[in-house]
């Protein structure tokens, strides 16, 4: 049994004060009436000082040290991907909600490890998937679901992004095995959601990679995949993209619709072509919006669901098992890589 906050604000931490931090004080700001930041959490002392000053709240170079004081409803894992396991199970241990940032994990194991745990503590364990809530993927979320496109024969997803080397140079965590993942599960993360989340379960992949940037991980590399339906796909990734971000797109072709949603997050229908017509159809123009961020704006959006899941109100969105369905792709894109060999799914039986 889930625990289930009623009557008063909910007391959440942020853990990790770095890129993506900033989304997550913004959704917290714009739910105040059902949330209230109690702490803030960063190993680099000048990043903690200025948060702290920021939202006049306290703040630990210790998460041990933060749960033990402030005991919050929940925490909101924005740290380095590698960390989120242990941070995650830190949590849970002491009864409290986890919300990640993606990846969950940075290996298949650990995303196991963080279901289990919050399972055996009857808590909550929240996967960041913003990019669905978009506007763009909520329309073709459900012409996929109305079954528009008949069969579906053909699905691509490009993401061409710009990660100069300065900015693996920022911190040493970035562009590793251990902490980071690379160009597939970190930055392109949320594309490779999209693969399971419209398209249906993954069969095959096979996937190529390769390195230019001085990092350890790829910076580049592409997918071939089968869904259990029969269709076929491929995904190309590099973030060696000049001068900068390009695009981030869907296409997916089917034997009754076409559809491309590109622009430099998936937030442009480019193409919307169906054999029948349906009355949601005029909101093609009114769902693309301009963005400046690849991350969208799809946080307060998923918060939402947090806070109606905290409040007994409503089912995760995206729980810690359907974190794990993006996460086995992508380990079996690695080993695919790694091996030079089609891998089937599912990993483990």
């Amino acid at each position: 049994m889930f625990p289930i906050i009623k009557n008063r604000k909910i007391r959440i931490a942020v853990i990790g004060c770095g890129r993506i931090s900033k989304n997550h004080f913004g959704a917290i700001q714009e739910h105040t009436e059902d949330m209230e930041l109690c702490a803030v959490c960063d190993t680099a002392p000048q990043t903690l000082k200025a948060h702290q000053e920021t939202h006049q709240v306290p703040g630990y170079a210790r998460m041990q040290d933060l749960l033990t004081e402030e005991k919050p409803d929940l925490v909101a894992l924005c740290s380095p991907s590698g960390l989120h396991p242990e941070q995650t199970i830190l949590a849970a241990r002491h009864g409290v909600n986890v919300m990640t940032e993606k990846p969950m994990a940075t290996r298949w194991q650990d995303g196991v490890r963080m279901v289990k745990a919050c399972d055996e503590a009857g808590v909550y364990l929240f996967v960041v998937k913003q990019n669905r809530r978009n506007a763009t993927l909520q329309l073709l979320k459900r012409a996929v679901m109305e079954k528009r496109f008949g069969r579906i024969h053909m699905v691509h997803l490009n993401v061409f992004w710009a990660r100069p080397q300065s900015y693996y140079d920022q911190h040493k965590w970035r562009g590793t095995w251990e902490f980071d993942g690379g160009a597939f599960m970190n930055q392109a993360s949320h594309y490779v959601d999209l693969l399971d989340w419209l398209i249906g379960p993954v069969d095959k992949v096979q996937a190529m990679v390769s390195t230019t940037r001085d990092i350890e991980v790829e910076d580049t590399g592409v997918l071939n995949v089968r869904w259990r339906n029969g269709a076929l796909g491929s995904m190309s990734v590099t973030m060696l993209t000049y001068p900068k971000n390009l695009e981030g797109s869907i296409t997916i072709l089917g034997e009754k619709g076409s559809v491309r949603v590109g622009g430099v997050a998936v937030n442009d229908i480019q193409l919307w072509d169906f054999d029948e017509p349906r009355d949601y159809d005029e909101q093609i123009k009114n769902a693309n919006y301009e963005t400046t961020s690849v991350y969208g704006f799809g946080h307060p959006l998923y918060y939402k669901n947090v806070i109606d899941s905290l409040r007994g109100d409503a089912k995760p969105e995206t729980d810690g098992r359907e974190g794990l369905k993006s996460l086995e792709v992508l380990i079996a894109a690695y080993l695919s890589a790694r091996d030079g060999k089609t891998v089937s799914l599912p990993l483990e039986y």
